[in-house]
């Protein structure tokens, strides 16, 4: 039997410091039936040119496609659709993988067609270091905040299925609605006892400068799109503070 082929997506934008230490991250994996698809989101740094170079050096395993400037989860839906591989592992541009995280990655996936997507323990690096302490996963723990990273793989027919990333999330936080969509229908989740991904925290990181607009804004469009899954998991709606959204949502049912 063919190996599984996995297409690596990394959205780019203003990361041409980081970009190739990112790629040799994958090349060094252990597992070889990969393509590496960059998409250069309209940097304004050496970025695209950093990820032409790559793609020439190695043109057998990296594509290089760049866009106007259209925010992460465009990238990556750009990336995937042009992906080749029956898998896909999204990685941004400045954070990096362990070489044996895409082999035991594939492996579960290979063997329970009932598992949806797989992740892994993680660890922070650059300003902060330590490891990153996510909470367990469960539907409805996942309805009230999100603790599977972007770095996570699983079949692109499932990202197909579910519309990819919603492209209004322009200010983050699109991977949390993203498993939410893919996951409110059934599957299971995995996640490997290695660590197999590495966030990086520098200036500007888009986990770090998200603010309570950004945070508003998120629950109002899950709210919208997801009402019938928090119905299930939280009895109504994503509230603010997310944490007292089944409390409130309790009390409110009492009285309505």
């Amino acid at each position: 039997m063919n190996a599984a082929k996995v297409s690596i997506i990394m959205p780019c934008y203003n990361q041409a410091a980081y970009l190739e230490e990112a790629v040799n991250s994958v090349l060094e994996s252990q597992y070889e039936h990969l393509e590496i698809i960059i998409v250069d989101d309209g940097s304004k740094d050496a970025s695209f040119k950093i990820a032409q170079e790559l793609s020439e050096k190695f043109p057998d395993k990296i594509k290089a496609i760049t866009q106007k400037n259209q925010g992460p989860a465009q990238a990556r839906n750009a990336g995937i659709h042009v992906a080749r591989a029956k898998y896909i592992l999204p990685l941004d541009g400045d954070d990096k993988i362990n070489p044996d995280y895409i082999a035991e990655a594939v492996k579960i996936l290979e063997s329970d067609p009932n598992v949806k997507v797989v992740y892994c323990e993680a660890e922070k690096f650059g300003e902060k270091t330590g490891p990153w302490k996510l909470k367990p996963f469960s539907l409805r723990a996942l309805a009230l905040d999100n603790m599977i990273f972007v770095s996570a793989m699983y079949r692109k027919s499932d990202w197909e299925k579910c519309g990819g990333y919603d492209k209004r999330m322009t200010w983050g936080w699109e991977d949390w609605e993203f498993w939410m969509n893919m996951l409110k229908t059934g599957g299971e989740v995995v996640k490997l006892p290695i660590t197999g991904f590495y966030y990086r925290i520098r200036k500007g990181s888009r986990r770090k400068t998200t603010n309570k607009e950004a945070k508003q804004k998120t629950i109002d469009l899950i709210n919208d799109k997801h009402a019938d899954f928090l119905k299930a998991h939280l009895g109504g709606p994503l509230r603010n503070p997310r944490s007292w959204s089944k409390e409130i949502n309790r009390v409110y049912n009492l009285f309505k």
